[in-house]
């Protein structure tokens, strides 16, 4: 395959969207995220902890703290884009991490946002 197809068949992937989070497995704390594409979003949090530069300073302290393995990276929900192709991605990534931050703090975590 040329570069010029492959490239063509990236932009017609339809790539997943929705809320992931990353844990820290020693103290339960969640942080909580939502994109466009999610293998785009978690692969560029990794890169930015593992060069020690990421923009949420906490998360940062406490992945210099715990260490790499102390963390799950995780697809929490994805948006359906086959039978809702009217729905605004923009619109309803917020509206869906939103419940997820209620869900999540009902059930004990301490969720902050990224």
């Amino acid at each position: 395959m040329d570069k010029a197809a492959a490239k063509k068949e990236y932009k017609q992937d339809k790539r997943p969207m929705g809320v992931y989070g990353i844990t820290n497995t020693k103290n339960n704390k969640l942080y909580l995220g939502f994109g466009t594409d999610l293998p785009a979003k978690i692969n560029r949090h990794k890169t930015e902890l593992r060069f020690g530069s990421h923009r949420n300073s906490e998360l940062q302290e406490e992945w210099s703290s715990f260490g790499e393995s102390a963390f799950q990276f995780e697809v929490l929900d994805e948006l359906d884009q086959e039978n809702k192709p009217q729905v605004s991605p923009a619109e309803e990534l917020p509206v869906l991490a939103e419940m997820w931050i209620r869900k999540l703090e009902k059930e004990g975590y301490c969720v902050a946002s990224l």
